[in-house]
């Protein structure tokens, strides 16, 4: 891209970048598009990109060649990207006046290309139960999905986790709860119940229905949800606070409503509410998710790939709302 604006994606050939000091060269496999890649392209997300710039945050590939000091892998090591680079573990980085949002794809080059030269610390080892089609699916959506319930909600079995979307998040977040032995109540439409259902959802609710806070209660004796995974944002986050159950968790995770949340006071102060703000997660907590992938055998749902030169294809795909990931075959 030379400018913000899907009319300016073009597919160049350059040369392929030598690694330098503590850098890796990654002959890139598969790249997942997320709705955040979609907002940087057309919108450029008052984030500072220097063109030219390359899009992309996730990526599944192969360490090809290694730059001086690098140690953390060999060529051959299977490898996938961390959305948040500089974010190793613990509290995100950044102060109350400046939080960081440096990532792939954003503040740092993007992931869409057939090699990249990164620093050695920007990528951790991808599962070995997945191909690389589907490993690319985890650095944003999955992570961001694991970091919310496990990593800051500390969802356990028994609970009851509510997740009122069928979007990428959302559907790893329904495989993480059922992971973790959850009872899990799923909002949807109409058309995605039964695939919802086969990826172990308990409950599902048509979100359109007029009596959906009614019908939560029901299934839950009046207790409400343990955790809500709230992918949509704004205005939504007063209905989650309704259906929180008391002591209950809310991972603040979308916008799709809105930057904008809002949600009555009375209740989130009676029920005391946790409301998490989740934007991604840390690199180690990214290395444990790759591990519970590798021992539950959790598969993500890719809903269709794309070869490089189909790129804005992918995106329209992308535009209409898929059930899964969409993803970018790149070395095909």
């Amino acid at each position: 891209m030379d400018a913000v604006g899907r009319e300016h994606l073009d597919l160049r050939d350059v040369p392929v970048p030598q690694p330098g000091f503590g850098e890796v060269l990654v002959k890139v496999a598969a790249v997942a598009l997320n709705y955040r890649d979609k907002m940087v392209v057309e919108t450029g997300r008052g984030l500072p990109l220097r063109f030219p710039f390359t899009p992309g945050s996730d990526l599944s590939g192969e360490i090809v060649a290694l730059g001086e000091g690098s140690s953390r892998f060999a060529v051959g090591d299977q490898v996938i990207s961390t959305p948040t680079p500089d974010w190793i573990d613990g509290l995100r980085p950044g102060t109350a006046r400046t939080p960081a949002y440096w990532t792939l794809g954003g503040f740092y080059p993007g992931v869409l290309a057939q090699y990249v030269a990164m620093p050695e610390g920007w990528f951790v080892r991808a599962p070995s139960t997945l191909e690389h089609w589907q490993a690319c699916t985890l650095p944003v959506a999955g992570l961001t999905a694991w970091f919310a319930l496990v990593e800051r909600a500390g969802v356990r079995a028994g609970d009851t986790v509510l997740i009122p979307s069928t979007g990428g998040v959302a559907l790893f977040g329904m495989q993480i709860a059922r992971a973790n032995g959850a009872e899990l109540i799923v909002c949807g439409d109409r058309e995605n119940e039964a695939r919802a259902r086969a990826l172990g959802a308990d409950h599902y609710v048509l979100r359109d229905r007029e009596d959906l806070v009614e019908e939560v209660y029901r299934l839950t004796d009046d207790r409400g949800a343990d955790h809500v995974l709230e992918v949509i944002g704004g205005s939504h986050l007063g209905r989650s606070v309704e259906l929180s159950a008391v002591g209950g968790h809310i991972c603040q995770v979308g916008a799709l409503d809105g930057w904008d949340i809002s949600a009555p006071a009375i209740p989130l102060m009676l029920k005391d509410v946790t409301i998490h703000g989740i934007g991604t997660g840390s690199r180690t907590a990214l290395e444990r998710f790759v591990r519970a992938v590798d021992r539950t055998g959790m598969t993500p749902v890719v809903d269709s790939r794309y070869p490089l030169r189909e790129l804005l294809a992918a995106y329209d795909h992308l535009d209409r709302g898929p059930f899964g990931k969409v993803v970018i075959d790149v070395a095909s």
